[in-house]
């Protein structure tokens, strides 16, 4: 690790002006690049104390050794020359995007004597017009099949040219009218040319133009009695538009433009890209990087910028571009896309109207990119075992942590606060094995103290099952009471096949002990859980905690965090965990809080379950009919007997009186008796009691364990699914 002052630059050195500056290692490697409108400012600020430093510069000024810089006359030529040294020498801490696929263009070789359209992949040739790019190419074969009927130009290889130009025999293509066949002289190169360039003009969105004067040709050819060319040139038409009908028209006033979207986290960064010609969507594209610099999105769009249009010129720049954000400085990056384009471009933010929309429509492609990618890294067998491999490296553990527990604190102002326990194993989740907490220890919010209960409660389970088995001896354990928990079952309802049961057939709780326990936090959660495992007397389990704010991974027996890569497959398997526990934490969280907003009298009554609470609603009309109900009448409802309705008339006895139904329109309060169920039709609501209606004011009640306690709550992995969609 090179000290940044070995190599600052003395004072004065560093011109006040334009420029772009790159950083070199020990070997003379050029590891970043960057542009300045002030290179003095710009370098100054990377030769401050690192403390300071984002975690991603202060890996970058530790990796160099050297730093240099060339003057420019202005913005725009520092902006053209920072893309070409990128290009040039891909330097490791700048974004760099990568095409998650290699798309297809449709190309048409104008540069040839007799033009020809294929499709072509890869780095684009002078003198080739490009169309796209398309998502399949079975895409670009199915559009150019309808076309040349209408623009019969050349499809064949140099070798079939060739070969029928020996012959004197054209190829199939040739005989059934979908080629002009130029190689054997049906049409002048002079022709076949214009048959390409209108071609070119058809696909570049300049289709009204083109199919007008078909229609004109078609009307005049009927009116001399030509039925014939008629009827071929009505059959181009119909081709025509049915190759336009592939992509519908999803901006008007045939507008040409780029839309860029952009979906991120702290780690990587995807960006999607629609082109826009003449209206309709003809091309797609996506990019995936890791942030190996600090960022923001501006600058991922200035550099998506770059990469889409660097080596572009003319009408492959349109007129307008549609962005997320906008570069800071914009004028430059403006100045250089019209000098691109020789013409006026349009950078700008879509702020409503059908704009804004499709722009809504890239950025979802956006993010389903982004999951995707990390889904496929995730699943990745070989990732995951260097993301283990790392982890164990980092932390100093003395294996691989094949189970890894995470857990994390919800809570909304310190009210329904509950923790969440997720486990993933060999790198993937196990939503069986996932539990869920409810705080009983205290009141209030105090994160670190919740965070010691949950890791002590969840332990002292672990103790008590190796207890039973003879694994644990009591003295090694506090002499504390069992927590108690509830029975594991599979997203079906079984036990987990994998023999670990009690001597009745019931599993085990808890049955692994995790080799590395996570916390969702800084150092006072690493201390609590670490005290927890302390005063239980475990110390084989390694701790660690990985703060949200700049991705830290703090360790108890350190006073500074480990900084792991940002490129770092450990430190992505450590941020997945933590999302996945935060986010199973405040969906608990809120059930929580909706059940209890939603409590009432009725959740007081034994064995009265939602189908016959919803059952007496229904009979009743409404919660105030069913309160002023009598024993004799609530036992006329199906199911209901006569034990059960006097529980029913104790409950609301208890409770406290109804608000009166309110006319929400008028503030009327309501003195008569209708109905105020979900499908009533009026504007009158019933206001409901402060108990509520369906429930208790009490916490929820949970699953209670063998113990009798209501405590963690198992969560099957078809649970854990259902209840994603309460998440925002």
């Amino acid at each position: 690790m090179a000290d940044p002052s070995s190599y600052r630059p003395k004072p004065g050195q560093i011109p006040d002006a334009p420029g772009v500056y790159k950083f070199r290692d020990e070997h003379r490697r050029v590891i970043y690049v960057g542009k300045a409108k002030s290179l003095r400012q710009r370098l100054a600020s990377y030769f401050q104390d690192l403390a300071n430093l984002h975690p991603r510069t202060r890996s970058m000024v530790t990796t160099a050794a050297s730093v240099e810089w060339t003057v420019v006359n202005n913005e725009v030529e520092a902006l053209q020359l920072e893309y070409s040294w990128i290009k040039e020498f891909d330097p490791r801490f700048n974004v760099k995007y990568r095409d998650d696929k290699s798309y297809p263009y449709l190309a048409v070789t104008m540069n040839e004597k007799f033009p020809r359209v294929q499709v072509m992949r890869g780095h684009k040739k002078k003198g080739v017009r490009y169309f796209g790019p398309y998502g399949h190419a079975w895409a670009i074969r199915d559009t150019v099949d309808l076309l040349l009927r209408a623009f019969p130009v050349r499809t064949c290889s140099a070798g079939v040219f060739k070969n029928a130009t020996r012959t004197g025999r054209p190829c199939l293509l040739g005989y059934i009218g979908k080629c002009s066949a130029p190689c054997v002289e049906r049409v002048t190169p002079e022709d076949h040319r214009e048959l390409a360039e209108d071609f070119c003009d058809f696909m570049a969105g300049r289709t009204g133009t083109y199919i007008r004067r078909l229609e004109r040709q078609m009307a005049d050819a009927a009116e001399e009695m030509e039925y014939e060319r008629a009827a071929r040139l009505r059959d181009d038409i119909d081709a025509l538009k049915k190759a336009m009908e592939k992509s519908a028209v999803v901006l008007a006033d045939a507008t040409d433009a780029d839309l860029i979207a952009l979906a991120e986290d702290e780690l990587e960064a995807a960006v999607q890209i629609f082109h826009v010609r003449g209206g309709r969507v003809r091309g797609q594209r996506g990019w995936v990087t890791d942030k190996v610099e600090a960022v923001t999105s501006g600058d991922l769009v200035e550099h998506a910028l770059q990469q889409l249009y660097g080596e572009e010129t003319g009408d492959a720049v349109p007129k307008e571009v549609l962005v997320p954000a906008l570069p800071e400085p914009l004028e430059p990056v403006q100045e250089w896309l019209t000098e691109r384009r020789g013409a006026n471009v349009s950078l700008r933010i879509p702020q409503r109207g059908d704009k804004k929309a499709l722009m809504e429509t890239v950025a979802r492609n956006a993010q389903q990119s982004l999951v995707l990618h990390k889904t496929k890294r995730a699943s990745d067998l070989t990732t995951r075992s260097r993301a283990l491999e790392e982890i164990a490296a980092a932390l100093e553990l003395d294996s691989a942590p094949l189970r890894i527990e995470c857990y994390d604190i919800s809570h909304l102002q310190g009210d329904d606060v509950v923790a969440s326990m997720v486990v993933f194993e060999d790198g993937l989740a196990r939503k069986s094995e996932y539990r869920r907490f409810q705080i009983k220890g205290f009141e209030g919010q105090d994160d670190v103290r919740s965070m010691h209960e949950v890791i002590t409660r969840r332990f002292k389970r672990y103790i008590s099952d190796k207890e039973r088995t003879g694994e644990w001896s009591p003295e090694d354990a506090a002499d504390t009471p069992d927590a108690g928990a509830p029975d594991t079952i599979d997203a079906n309802g079984q036990v987990p096949a994998d023999g670990l049961t009690e001597e009745d057939g019931r599993p085990k709780r808890f049955a692994y002990p995790p080799q590395l326990v996570v916390v969702d936090g800084g150092r006072p959660q690493v201390a609590a859980a670490q005290r927890a495992l302390d005063e239980l007397g475990i110390d084989d389990i390694a701790v660690c905690g990985l703060a949200k704010r700049l991705e830290e991974v703090w360790v108890p027996t350190e006073e500074d965090p480990v900084i792991l890569p940002r490129t770092s497959e450990g430190l992505y398997l450590l941020q997945r965990v933590r999302d996945e526990a935060h986010r199973f934490a405040i969906t608990y969280q809120r059930a929580k809080r909706a059940k209890r907003f939603k409590a009432g009298p009725l959740d007081e009554v034994p064995g009265l379950g939602d189908a016959r609470k919803r059952t007496l609603i229904k009979h009743f009309g409404s919660v105030k009919r069913l309160r002023s109900a009598t024993i004799d009448q609530i036992c006329e409802v199906p199911g209901i007997g006569r034990k059960t309705a006097e529980a029913i008339v104790a409950a609301f006895a208890r409770a406290a009186p109804a608000a009166p139904a309110v006319n929400m329109a008028t503030g009327e309060i309501m003195e008569d008796e209708e109905p105020t169920s979900a499908g009533a039709s009026g504007s009158a609501v019933e206001m409901p009691a402060p108990a509520g209606i369906f429930g208790s004011e009490d916490e929820e009640p949970v699953t209670a364990g063998p113990s009798g306690s209501a405590d963690e709550e198992p969560v099957t992995a078809g649970a854990a699914e259902e209840r994603r969609g309460q998440q925002t």
